[in-house]
């Protein structure tokens, strides 16, 4: 399924997790924390779009950069498509595991246009690989 499609309810997908080397290891060994805060509130913030991913972490050098490949089960999925949409924050409060961001749905948060999720509990991902953004390959 393309990074541009609606996720389904309770299926597994391919998505990718951009951080630097030593948070890597941290996340391999230990397993994700979750952000407390984004723009769509607490949660691990991942993509199905691998160039999204090879972005992150924004403010760091790229040569520092890996994406993790992860295996998600994303559960019951909230689309939230745009700005002060009325669940932007409580998607999980009602029920929802995982919060997803179309692409190019206007949310000024996300300048790339790029689809973008939010999974609430970290027990939902599994990585499954790692490697290096492709302008390094």
């Amino acid at each position: 399924m393309g990074a541009n499609q609606d996720p389904k309810n309770q299926r597994v997908y391919t998505m990718y997790h951009g951080t630097t080397v030593g948070f890597a290891r941290s996340i391999i060994t230990s397993g994700f924390v979750p952000s407390t805060k984004g723009m769509l509130g607490p949660g691990v913030y991942v993509s199905r779009n691998k160039k999204k991913a090879e972005r992150y972490p924004l403010q760091e050098n790229p040569s520092n950069r890996v994406v993790l490949e992860l295996e998600v089960r994303v559960g019951r999925v909230k689309r939230i498509d745009k700005d002060d949409h009325p669940m932007q924050y409580t998607w999980h409060s009602n029920g929802y595991d995982t919060a997803w961001v179309p692409p190019n749905c206007g949310m000024k948060a996300v300048k790339s246009g790029l689809e973008e999720d939010c999974i609430f509990d970290p027990k939902r991902i599994k990585v499954v690989g790692i490697g290096v953004p492709n302008h390094f390959s």
